[in-house]
């Protein structure tokens, strides 16, 4: 049996929550995989909305989308700190899951990655969006430049959110460099 992947887990952890009819967030495209399942797991009756500053990665997004035309996808070509301005109001609250791909875009230019201050304010702007019970799936990259401060300035922002239980799940290659996940679970205020 070969080793399952983080997106894998990121995706089976999803699966857990998401139905049809719900709405969901692909914050970082990349190359429309995460979009997909989104779209697939929400079905006809859901949203999807998806955020890249790449149009290489909003194009390939179409590609891989064009097979589900009934499927209600947005995707808005700019930074994903810009989801707080861009999603309408009455979704605050009602987001079921947003997932998070960090990095640079696979085939693309790697000197374009997602930085800590724009992630931080996407995360923020996420949980305002996201439902008691919802779930945020973080994939972060400590190997690339960039990538360690991203990591770091990232679980420094979990420490301080009182709002979230998270698993930490590492790469089965146990390397400071390696993958990890973050799933990050919103609580009820209920409990």
């Amino acid at each position: 049996m070969q080793p399952v992947s983080l997106l894998e887990i990121a995706h089976h952890r999803l699966e857990q929550i998401l139905c049809p009819g719900d709405v969901a967030i692909d914050a970082t495209l990349g190359n429309g995989h995460d979009a997909l399942f989104l779209a697939q797991r929400v079905g006809e009756q859901g949203s999807v909305y998806g955020f890249d500053i790449q149009v290489q990665a909003i194009a390939a997004t179409q590609a891989r989308l064009a097979q589900y035309p009934q499927h209600k996808v947005t995707l808005f070509n700019v930074c994903h700190a810009q989801m707080l301005r861009l999603l309408p109001e009455s979704l605050k609250g009602q987001i079921k899951a947003v997932m998070f791909n960090l990095g640079y875009l696979p085939g693309g230019d790697k000197t374009l990655i997602t930085q800590s201050h724009t992630t931080l304010a996407a995360l923020n702007a996420a949980g305002k969006f996201l439902a008691e019970r919802g779930m945020m799936t973080v994939l972060a990259y400590p190997g690339h430049q960039g990538g360690d401060q991203e990591v770091q300035a990232l679980s420094d922002w979990l420490e301080r959110q009182p709002d979230y239980q998270v698993e930490l799940i590492h790469s089965q290659h146990p390397r400071p460099y390696a993958p990890r996940l973050f799933v990050i679970r919103k609580q009820s205020h209920l409990l």
